[in-house]
């Protein structure tokens, strides 16, 4: 018995072994090397973390980048939600069209769907063209290159990692609880803060870890759409290997990048874990 799951083992490990020689290749070796160059400073072996970590024009632009990511991770939940939420109430014909309309950005390329936000966010283009129009404004909004045409682009572009998992997760929702909510005189914002939202958290959070790891390393929609005081994380490591062609400071911005990435996977696994055993206990 032991002798043949011993083997099995055996047959399972040479079968991993071509896929882990791979990762090891292809992602850990060069993670290792970008490890050892942010050390590599003629400075010394801690003076980019000193720079990137002390420098108040660095640190500003790791707080616009926290900004920028929180901020397009909110405003993608708060339009997911119905978005799921109505996927699950309406007839086969309108959710496989309404599916389409969800999946069918992912199918475009990220720079050509950005090229498309410029042209639209224009002082002349259609949007501002159609406000004045209207007589909503007298003149053209600034929708292009700052933090407002930031935000509209990667909500746009994020926004169906955060449809996906919601709507998986008020799927597996009985209807019958939430008939029952009603039945009993609540209202609808009572079922849904008491009854819907609880017991969809689940898939909220998953959304929002998704959205905000993605938005953390975007850097096309940002490039583009941004200005200076927009930049990012990404975009000042683009700089720094690019234009300053320093590439231990740029290591180094990105080990810090990825630490963050980490801690906020970390943090994320914890908040899911803790409501798998609330929800056992209930």
């Amino acid at each position: 018995m032991s002798g043949a799951g011993g083997t099995s083992k055996g047959a399972a490990a040479a079968l991993m072994a071509p896929a882990l020689l791979v990762v090891a290749i292809v992602f850990l070796a060069p993670l290792v090397r970008l490890f050892a160059m942010s050390f590599e400073a003629k400075a010394g072996p801690m003076a980019t973390y000193l720079e990137v970590l002390g420098d108040p024009i660095y640190r500003h632009v790791f707080v616009n980048t926290f900004v920028v990511s929180a901020t397009v991770t909110v405003v993608a939940i708060a339009i997911a939600y119905p978005t799921a939420f109505a996927l699950t109430r309406i007839g086969p014909a309108w959710r496989t069209l309404l599916f389409a309309c969800v999946l069918f950005p992912l199918w475009i390329s990220v720079l050509v769907r950005t090229f498309s936000w410029m042209l639209l966010l224009e002082r002349n283009g259609p949007i501002n063209r159609a406000l004045v129009g209207s007589g909503l404004i007298d003149q053209p909004l600034s929708l292009l290159f700052n933090r407002t045409g930031v935000l509209i682009g990667m909500v746009q572009v994020l926004l169906p990692y955060a449809v996906l998992p919601i709507y998986a997760a008020v799927l597996r929702i009985d209807p019958a609880l939430i008939r029952a909510s009603e039945g009993l005189g609540a209202s609808r914002l009572r079922t849904f803060l008491s009854v819907l939202l609880p017991l969809s958290m689940r898939g909220v959070a998953t959304a929002a870890t998704f959205v905000f790891l993605l938005a953390l390393g975007f850097f096309i929609t940002p490039a583009l759409l941004g200005g200076p005081a927009s930049m990012t994380l990404s975009m000042l490591i683009d700089s720094l290997v690019n234009e300053r062609l320093d590439w231990p400071l740029a290591a180094a911005a990105s080990m810090v990048l990825m630490v963050a990435a980490l801690v906020v996977v970390g943090l994320a696994g914890r908040f899911v874990s803790v409501r798998v055993i609330a929800e056992a206990h209930r």
